[in-house]
């Protein structure tokens, strides 16, 4: 019997391979509101059950995004991701990794 691994543990390899190529990356729930950056990859440490939501909601490798207003306590914060808006926690945020577009 042929046993598939899950394609979170498959595109996680490509996000690794990602990640280690494009530099030093900084964390997504870092971004200032209104600041730009884009998406290098998920943290190696994500549940594979945040990572497959994450992927789904679009946050991707190579994907611009952009942090349009955050609450008053910080917590949670709407980001713009494929001309769309999604709201996400600064955990799950924390699992994006970014590079600064500018």
């Amino acid at each position: 019997m042929l046993l598939r691994r899950p394609a979170v543990a498959r595109a996680g390899l490509a996000v690794r391979a990602v990640e280690a190529s494009a530099g030093p990356a900084g964390r997504l729930s870092d971004l200032p509101p209104g600041g730009r950056a884009t998406i290098v990859g998920l943290a190696d440490g994500a549940p594979p059950s945040t990572a497959r939501r994450l992927a789904d909601l679009g946050f991707t490798a190579g994907t611009p995004v952009q942090v349009v207003r955050r609450a008053p306590l910080r917590d949670p914060v709407v980001y713009r991701v494929k001309d769309y808006d999604l709201c996400l926690r600064r955990a799950q945020a924390a699992h994006v990794l970014i590079r600064d577009a500018r």
